[in-house]
């Protein structure tokens, strides 16, 4: 869904509820007070979180999954009140909209609606632990304390509560989660994490595109940048945030592929470096072409591999002309490569 799209009481109530810091961990704090979710219950859930750089087809990946029937998730229904999703789902009910499946905002033939699951459980680490991760000009790792942890899985519970047949299974698309991966696995010891990528340059290309497209959109729209924000989504358009690791910033122009191809390397040369016991690295590439992938995906994940709700993954190659230093070329192809050889494990 556009935020674009959204009418002045819609954009009006989103700045109440997700603005003021003060809103958002009150509504937490209500829904613990009337709704009382057991956060120690979902403690050794199998539970699937999908992280990683934006464009490595996070979201159809994450869709293949809820397709499943297994798994709770938020979806757009839980705006803008997601802090409190059992408390606002009954205040709500009355006044509850259907709205047609439309294109999301990327442009990319993704149809969304109000039901669709969507990385939206980014704002509860942003009101929480936004001073330890969120810098001016970048988005640096951090160690949740085991307080900001607890409250995590309590919110997990209050999500899966809140759900149709209360699953017990979470399903999370968040691409910040890469930034706290060893939290999450102490809070959640049997979910699965995974990590897609996909061909460096293709990758840095599909970001660059998305960053002139938001861009474009967001200075046309303040509002749109101010959604973005409350989100967390600082991927891309003119409040790009480059995830930094071990204190490496991209340089250059982010107009160029250079600067993306750079965030590709550091991102996932940190994580291969760092992370490689705690996460499983999914090729999209292959994913998109290779069946036996999801098959050996659902079984890790004690899934059904038949899925025939879910979307279809499609493989799209685009030539890439962009001048770029041969040196970083090579870099990113080496660790490709790793990636390549690490994956699915």
């Amino acid at each position: 869904m556009s935020a674009a799209s959204y009418s002045k009481l819609d954009r009006a109530l989103h700045r109440l509820a997700l603005g003021p810091r003060s809103v958002a961990e009150m509504s937490f704090d209500m829904e613990k007070a009337t709704q009382r979710p057991d956060g120690a219950a979902v403690r050794d859930g199998q539970h699937v979180f999908i992280a990683g750089l934006a464009r490595a087809g996070t979201t159809l990946l994450m869709r293949r999954f809820y397709d499943t029937g297994q798994f709770g998730a938020l979806t757009y229904r839980d705006m803008p009140f997601v802090l409190a999703p059992g408390l606002w789902s009954k205040l709500s009910r009355r006044n509850r909209k259907d709205i047609a499946r439309t294109e999301r905002a990327h442009g990319d033939g993704l149809m969304v609606d109000v039901d669709s699951p969507e990385s939206l459980d980014e704002v509860f680490w942003r009101v929480f632990s936004g001073g330890d991760y969120l810098q001016d000009n970048a988005l640096v790792p951090h160690e949740p304390d085991d307080e900001t942890l607890a409250d995590f899985r309590t919110y997990i519970a209050a999500i899966l509560q809140s759900r149709q047949g209360q699953p017990d299974r979470y399903l999370s698309k968040t691409n910040n989660s890469i930034l706290r991966l060893s939290g999450i696995c102490a809070a959640f010891p049997q979910a699965l994490i995974l990590v897609p990528f996909r061909a460096p340059l293709q990758h840095a290309k599909s970001l660059m595109r998305q960053h002139e497209l938001f861009t474009k959109e967001q200075g046309e729209d303040k509002f749109v940048l101010q959604y973005m924000n409350w989100l967390g989504h600082h991927e891309f358009g003119l409040g790009q945030r480059p995830f930094v690791f071990g204190g490496q910033r991209p340089s250059g122009d982010p107009k160029s592929l250079a600067y993306w191809l750079e965030i590709w390397c550091g991102v996932y040369g940190a994580l291969l470096a760092h992370h490689q016991g705690e996460v499983t690295f999914v090729s999209y590439d292959q994913l998109c072409t290779d069946p036996s992938v999801w098959e050996n995906l659902a079984a890790r994940a004690n899934l059904p591999v038949e899925n025939t709700g879910a979307d279809k993954l499609r493989h799209v190659a685009r030539d890439v002309n962009d001048e770029v230093p041969a040196d970083l070329v090579a870099r990113a192809e080496v660790l490709h490569k790793e990636l390549l050889a690490q994956s699915h494990n």
